[in-house]
């Protein structure tokens, strides 16, 4: 089975830049399937990393950047993959 996690933050106003770097930098103790990073308006960063496991396994996220890089708390999702075509 193949679980995706996703982590999405918003900047402070002006700081995008800033959270995407961090985001970028920050290294898991395990290697994922896949990892991808994207940005959209208003400083938002989402990091996606898809794992080979079970939907419920224990499996290691991007921790929470400091204050003064984001306006909200991290926002976490888990999704099962259904395969392509699904």
């Amino acid at each position: 089975m193949t679980v995706a996690l996703m982590w999405e933050a918003r900047a402070v106003p002006g700081r995008g830049q800033e959270l995407l770097a961090w985001a970028r930098a920050q290294e898991l103790p395990a290697r994922p399937l896949r990892r991808e990073t994207l940005r959209a308006p208003q400083d938002r960063v989402l990091v996606i990393t898809w794992w080979d496991a079970e939907y419920d396994a224990e499996l290691p996220e991007l921790p929470e950047p400091g204050e003064e890089l984001v306006s909200r708390a991290v926002h976490r999702w888990r999704f099962e993959s259904l395969g392509e075509g699904d």
